[in-house]
């Protein structure tokens, strides 16, 4: 566990923070080097190109970006505008230079978005479109690299359309080389299968570097490079004599070369600032970014990469939240990410080749699943019957036509749904709503529809508030609210409350949800009050009878106020998306709530629920220091640099060898675990503590409780601070 004192900015920073970021560096490296060569490969560019844009990502463009915690690198999201650029215009090397002049230019106009302050551009597009249109990219990236896992030669698959691609894939499987396919489908089994290894410790190495640590042994064992065509393994070539100026901007008066310079700008811009949004909701430390800077930045970074002869970048959400899970702090971490991919350019290119390229396919078909996995729509359909249709025929529209018609067709769709959920036209594109602000009291009446296309003029109306203050927010007079909007009130309602002030969201007692997601759409349908009922679940009934029995209130209604687990070690590099089930009781020790709260682990695709039950014990009269206690696992010291120093006491050698604790005030931590203390801890079963500002919490495992298990944990807690309080006596 860390301090949470905000980290410095610049080289200030640099001098602060550099153990930090430079180990979280590293093992973004190792993230970074394989799947870097395996977007560039599938983008038609030669491979290592791609690891120039990571270093360029890296070295350059994070001494400029308006994001601290994110990775800037090639994406698996540009992969089939990239590819298309190539192939349409002229294919081989004079594409690849081709489509490096549209890098170029898009990258001009990527700047000039950021100067213009276009760095909103992200809320105009619904969150239904732009998963639907990455998971149809995830559909495209696993047409072709399922091929090149089998062991198909990469050309005979050149001009098919994706279609085309999956009706090959039985002729493939006919045709595949039986020693290229085992090495790819073990290294499916192990991208697959290392996510069920329960140990977070194992969870924290990088899956490509296990990948590539069992998949070159084998190719080398098999000798690959003597008994396989060239095609099978990774060719790095001349790479430091390629770097130069490779750019080619002959095709500038073509349609294809603007149709590609459009794509590039609008669904890399697009990605980069979402992923910025998401990286600022896991920053531990609540930074705000500033995403037309960061959007000038990329835009820099594409420019000098294109000219040299890579791959497009954007702020990449996968190696961006690898960043925060590892450590890191600030941007110097995209820094030393660069720095590392820089040094295996210039000492490991011999040890890069032995790298085959259905390890590398196998790598992708993992980021198009996660694209495009079957949670995509199940997660999709959770929100609201009308957000899977709208999602589904952006997909369709994507493969049938292209990324912009398809984006195009799911926009067109969710206004048809809008107009025929009661949004009229006149509120598509304009806020309507009445702002006062009375004694520190800041009241909105929002009016007519509050959805997407008219949420950059809500949010120039929530940026004059000023923070620490109260704020009201009312829908009473709303038609309609949509799920874009939602996600934007919980955001500010999160962000408001963690500077100290107060946010009320009144007006929706008549309003219709889409479905039980708390940020689903909902529209105005008036009932009779008393006609409205709550349905319980199985577990709510089943914890409702554990409060009757036990004298415990019990409240089950999702809520999004969690501020009081700000600054507690176990949501670092997470994200609470609300809490339900509170069971409350006040005893000698203070106030015991034991909820259900899910919390959000990465982001955007790679964002996973974790159901965990907490008991939370405020309002104890006894002087703490801030800590974390966990059982310790065989990986513990190892990991030691990112999670915080492992504080041992020699004289209990039992204790120290069965938890992990760490605290950013080491001093007071030997007079509160006293003796009779650590002896309690040994005696009883492994369990997390943490303390932050006199409170606790208290969990067994990540994962839900059943209502026995709650009641032995609350035991626990209760015995635990029995302990500390006759200790202080």
């Amino acid at each position: 566990m860390k301090t949470l004192e905000i980290p410095q900015d610049g080289f200030e920073g640099l001098k602060q923070n550099w153990r930090s970021d430079a180990l979280s560096g590293f093992m973004v490296f190792l993230l970074a080097l394989p799947l870097s060569l395996g977007i560039a490969k599938a983008s038609e560019f030669p491979p290592a190109m791609g690891v120039l844009t990571a270093m360029v990502g890296g070295l350059f463009v994070s001494l400029f970006a308006g994001s601290r915690l994110t990775i800037k690198g090639p994406a698996a999201g540009l992969i089939t505008i990239c590819a298309g650029a190539v192939t349409e215009l002229g294919g081989g090397t004079e594409g690849w230079k081709l489509a490096l002049g549209v890098i170029v230019v898009a990258s001009l106009l990527q700047i000039a978005f950021g100067f213009l302050k276009f760095g909103a551009l992200s809320d105009f597009f619904p969150h239904s479109v732009v998963h639907g249109m990455l998971a149809a990219i995830g559909l495209i990236i696993f047409s072709k690299q399922i091929h090149i896992l089998l062991g198909i030669d990469p050309a005979t698959l050149k001009g098919l359309e994706t279609i085309e691609l999956f009706e090959r894939i039985p002729d493939s499987l006919y045709h595949e080389d039986p020693r290229v396919t085992l090495v790819g489908i073990i290294s499916l089994i192990i991208i697959f299968g290392m996510p069920f290894i329960k140990s977070k410790y194992i969870k924290k190495i990088p899956i490509p570097l296990v990948v590539l640590l069992v998949a070159v042994p084998m190719t080398t064992w098999m000798d690959f490079r003597h008994t396989e065509p060239a095609f099978d393994l990774v060719t790095v070539g001349n790479f430091w004599g390629d770097i130069g100026f490779n750019a080619d901007f002959s095709a500038i008066g073509s349609f294809v070369f603007w149709k590609y310079v459009l794509m590039f700008l609008l669904v890399g811009s697009l990605e980069s600032l979402l992923t910025v949004k998401a990286m600022d909701s896991l920053d531990p430390w609540k930074r705000t970014s500033n995403a037309n800077k960061d959007l000038i930045a990329v835009g820099g970074g594409n420019m000098l990469a294109g000219l040299l002869g890579g791959l497009p970048m954007i702020s990449e959400v996968a190696r961006s939240s690898a960043n925060i899970n590892f450590g890191g702090r600030t941007q110097w971490g995209n820094f030393f990410h660069g720095f590392f991919l820089l040094l295996a350019m210039l000492l490991f290119i011999p040890i890069i080749e032995l790298i085959p390229n259905a390890a590398l396919a196998a790598l992708l078909i993992a980021v198009g699943y996660r694209l495009a996995s079957p949670n995509e729509f199940f997660k999709t359909y959770k929100i609201g019957a009308e957000q899977l249709t709208i999602f589904v025929i952006t997909i369709i529209a994507t493969l049938a036509t292209d990324l912009l018609v398809g984006v195009g067709v799911g926009i067109l769709m969710k206004f048809i749904f809008h107009l025929l959920n009661g949004a009229t036209v006149k509120s598509l594109f304009k806020a309507h709503f009445e702002y006062a602000e009375t004694e520190g009291v800041h009241m909105i009446s929002v009016k007519e529809s509050a959805i997407f296309s008219n949420l950059i003029g809500f949010k120039k109306m929530f940026n004059r508030i000023k923070p620490g203050q109260k704020v009201v927010i009312n829908f009473s007079e709303a038609r309609m609210v949509d799920h874009s909007f939602m996600e934007f009130l919980h955001h500010f309602e999160e962000e408001y409350q963690h500077q100290g002030g107060v946010v009320s969201i009144q007006g929706f007692d008549y309003f219709q949800m889409f479905s039980n997601h708390p940020l689903a759409s909902r529209k105005l349908v008036p009932v009779n009050p008393s006609k409205i009922e709550l349905r319980l679940s199985p577990r709510q009934i089943e914890l409702r009878k554990l409060a009757e029995n036990n004298e415990w209130a019990y409240y089950p209604q999702r809520t999004r106020a969690t501020i009081k687990y700000k600054g507690f070690p176990f949501q670092t590099g997470k994200k609470i998306s609300f809490e339900e089930n509170i069971l409350s009781q006040y005893t000698e020790h203070g106030k015991l709530e034991l909820s259900d709260v899910t919390l959000l682990e990465g982001a955007l695709q790679d964002q996973k629920e974790i159901p965990i039950t907490i008991l939370h014990i405020s309002d104890v009269d006894i002087l703490a220091p801030d800590f974390a206690l966990e059982p310790e696992g065989m990986w513990s010291k190892l990991f030691e640099g990112i999670s915080g120093k492992d504080i041992d006491f020699a004289q209990y050698p039992v204790f120290s060898k069965k938890y992990y604790l760490r605290s950013p005030q080491e001093n007071d931590i030997p007079s509160f675990f006293t003796e009779s203390l650590i002896h309690f801890l040994e005696n009883q079963e492994d369990m997390h503590i943490e303390c932050h500002k006199h409170r606790f919490i208290f969990y067994k495992k990540r994962d839900l409780l059943e209502p026995a298990e709650m009641l032995h944990l609350a035991k626990f807690a209760e015995d635990f601070l029995e302990v500390i309080s006759t200790n202080k006596k």
